[in-house]
């Protein structure tokens, strides 16, 4: 029998993804300042894939301190866009902005995974998806806006990929969890290696 899972996050579709895979976990949300981490790494200089994996540690390390014995996952999502960091837009203008920017060029998921338990850290992997978006018209991206801004604003990108997002691409090359935010095959993998789940 594995120890208890419990997910360090309160996103619905990490949430989900693990359901999907039919894997018993509790969620727990972090009381994180994740703006506050983000901005003091940015002022020391830190790569985008280091803010990811330092995002999700920050998540994990407060959760598994309190969850003695149990198995700790922590996530986060990092857009990298020419070396700047893109994050969830706060308003509809904001969204535009990120989207006319990211319009006909390449950009980087990094989804960064970060297991604990008691404290430590056991294991920890990024995956890396490109994406390349097409020169979509403003009439299409105004209308996307409008059609899709409740669910978006909580995206990285302004963007979902699961859902109306797709038709803003032209090629994706890159794990589909590793683009919704979680690397979900890598994850599973080591949990069952390490008998947390079942063979």
């Amino acid at each position: 029998m594995g120890s208890k899972l419990v997910l360090a996050s309160g996103s619905s579709s990490r949430a989900q993804m693990l359901h999907n895979a039919s894997v018993d976990f509790e969620a727990i949300k972090p009381r994180v300042d994740e703006e506050a981490v983000l901005r003091a790494l940015q002022l020391e200089g830190a790569s985008p894939r280091d803010i990811a994996d330092a995002l999700a540690e920050s998540k994990v390390r407060k959760v598994s301190a309190k969850m003695p014995g149990a198995v700790v996952l922590g996530c986060d999502q990092v857009l990298d866009f020419k070396g700047e960091i893109l994050t969830k837009p706060k308003t509809v203008d904001d969204a535009r902005s990120q989207l006319q920017k990211l319009r006909s060029e390449r950009h980087m998921l990094l989804s960064a995974a970060v297991i604990y338990k008691d404290g430590e850290p056991l294991w920890r992997f990024i995956g890396t998806a490109r994406l390349f978006m097409r020169s979509f018209s403003d009439e299409f991206l105004d209308a996307y806006l409008e059609r899709n801004w409740d669910e978006i604003q909580h995206c990285v990108g302004a963007y979902m990929l699961e859902a109306e997002g797709v038709r803003l691409f032209e090629k994706v090359d890159g794990d589909y969890f590793t683009v919704l935010g979680m690397p979900l095959v890598e994850i599973l993998s080591y949990l069952t290696l390490q008998g947390e789940l079942p063979k």
